[in-house]
């Protein structure tokens, strides 16, 4: 079957599906491609945190139109996702990860993210259920966390009923340049002629950045997560580790979230989380959550997700080629900022250029190209 469109968008996780969303609320005619069911990889299989605090400066402005898309989730996409803004500690363990907290307050006045730096005797009083592994915190009052097999999903249901057409179950094998267009072949599902292509494709957009003369040094990562049984209700935050480490947040319905050190792949296709990650997950959550000694581990599972060297996503217009626009790499930190990349990638293609700067995040960093099709 042969499909003419505006805009192919290969991936339907949140940035995708975003995307095809605001390409439709400019009115440009978009076609979703996804080689599973929208939202099955990396997109509804995070962590699901919903935190501004920690990136990196060049992410902040991102990051700061995110929030304000977050608050208006059910107005966009019909639902809440459970999104709930509880607020994100970021525990010091030593006295020089709090120094690292408060540098990174300092660094960042001009974004409004409110940071509260509260000492150990402060986190005792605030939150007496927490381990008394930390030395002191930093409290983002707004951030919080969402139920991530939700988000994308439901982007890609209010991108349908704006009228994107959406193909899932189609694996993309190769795009190819022709004339002022793209040819987009599917194992199986639509061949796409399209005038601009837009790749989403997660840990496998490398393989089509290359295609095109730019490959990156994107390496894969899988990322391990469990979920406890239901218990009663003692923690209202999401917690994370200053310097890496685990964290952890607790539903309405009891379960609690946490994740920390990685899976492993069976294959392209798959990851799953090991008997040794699992152990040092629980062991870690124990000293941080003394509340979960008695809780089961329900569930486990673990993803794929694209690691770029300097943990930077790649967003914008390609080096090489006319009317192709990337957006991967987001290294593990993509599921907050994915509406405003959506729309930056809109903007990108209907008005031309965003109002979000996007220079940090130029495939150029890795390669210089020559633009062809201009």
């Amino acid at each position: 079957m042969l499909v003419k469109t505006q805009v192919a968008i290969v991936g339907g996780g949140i940035i995708g599906a975003s995307a095809a969303l605001a390409l439709r609320r400019y009115g440009v005619d978009v076609v979703l491609l996804e080689r599973d069911a929208c939202g099955s990889r990396s997109s509804g299989v995070n962590y699901g945190g919903v935190r501004r605090q920690g990136r990196p400066l060049a992410q902040l402005p991102l990051s700061r139109r995110a929030h304000e898309l977050w608050r208006k989730l059910p107005e966009l996409i019909g639902i809440d996702a459970e999104y709930v803004r509880s607020g994100h500690l970021k525990l010091a363990r030593t006295p020089s990860d709090m120094e690292a907290l408060e540098a990174y307050r300092d660094r960042t006045r001009d974004f409004d993210l409110g940071l509260q730096l509260l000492s150990g005797s402060e986190l005792a009083s605030r939150y007496p259920w927490l381990g008394k592994m930390a030395v002191g915190g930093s409290l983002c009052p707004e951030d919080g966390h969402a139920n991530p097999r939700l988000v994308a999903p439901a982007f890609a249901r209010a991108a349908a009923r704006a009228g994107a057409r959406i193909y899932e179950n189609a694996k993309v094998e190769r795009i190819e340049r022709h004339g002022s267009g793209f040819d987009v072949v599917c194992a199986q599902g639509p061949h796409i002629v399209a005038e601009i292509v837009v790749n989403c494709a997660g840990a496998w957009a490398g393989e089509f950045a290359r295609l095109f003369g730019e490959p990156v040094p994107m390496t894969p990562g899988h990322p391990l997560m469990i979920v406890t049984e239901p218990i009663p209700l003692f923690m209202n935050l999401n917690l994370g580790m200053e310097g890496g480490g685990i964290y952890a947040r607790q539903v309405s319905r009891g379960n609690c979230v946490i994740g920390g050190p990685k899976g492993y792949a069976l294959d392209d296709e798959r990851a799953r989380p090991s008997d040794d990650g699992i152990i040092s997950v629980m062991r870690e959550a124990l000293v941080l959550l003394p509340t979960l000694e008695h809780a089961h581990v329900i569930r486990s599972w673990a993803g794929t997700e694209g690691y770029l060297p300097d943990r930077q996503p790649v967003i914008g217009k390609s080096s090489t080629t006319s009317g192709l626009i990337h957006a991967f790499g987001f290294s593990g930190a993509g599921f907050q900022i994915g509406p405003a990349v959506g729309e930056a990638i809109a903007d990108l293609i209907h008005v031309g250029s965003t109002l979000l700067s996007l220079e940090a995040f130029a495939i150029e960093r890795f390669q210089l190209g020559t633009r062809v099709g201009d």
